[in-house]
């Protein structure tokens, strides 16, 4: 029986998560996606101190022979192991909670007092009114989760 990749990933999950906490980081996330001809399972990890390309290594090392034995995935797949990066999708509670007081980017389905884009730092969630709190240069914003097409932090290159 084959898996969906919904259930592909939280399998995958189930053996990262303790993997990961094991080796001193965390999962920030799992994604099983087809990309031209091939699948991709990605894993990505981070830790307070960062990732480097040898911490993804150590991860790729540990976690392939994990793979194999659970065999989660039936298909031919290219494993992945990366670090989330500077600039990182925001999906749910737990990243964004993480980068409360990083500058975000708020992309919308559809424009809100004329723009569909707008930047400020990540104040947080309000669960009660399911919306992302973010402070702009005109104070402070709330977007309900329904209506941001994506949620990304931002760094501002020029400032190099």
């Amino acid at each position: 029986m084959k898996k969906s990749s919904g259930g592909i990933v939280g399998a995958v999950k189930k053996i990262a998560e303790p993997l990961a906490e094991e080796l001193g980081y965390f999962l920030w996330d799992v994604e099983y996606v087809k990309e031209g001809a091939d699948m991709y399972l990605r894993i990505t990890i981070d830790s307070e101190e960062g990732i480097t390309i040898e911490d993804c290594e150590r991860m790729h090392r540990a976690i392939d022979p994990l793979l194999d034995e659970a065999d989660p995935i039936e298909d031919a797949y290219h494993l992945e192991v990366s670090s989330p990066g500077i600039e990182r999708d925001l999906k749910n509670e737990m990243q964004i909670t993480a980068c409360e007081g990083w500058d975000v980017e708020v992309r919308l389905y559809a424009p809100i007092d004329g723009a569909k884009s707008y930047l400020g730092e990540l104040v947080g969630l309000d669960e009660e009114e399911k919306s992302i709190i973010i402070k702009t240069a005109d104070g402070e914003k709330r977007f309900l989760r329904t209506a941001v097409a994506s949620l990304k932090t931002h760094y501002d290159f020029s400032d190099n």
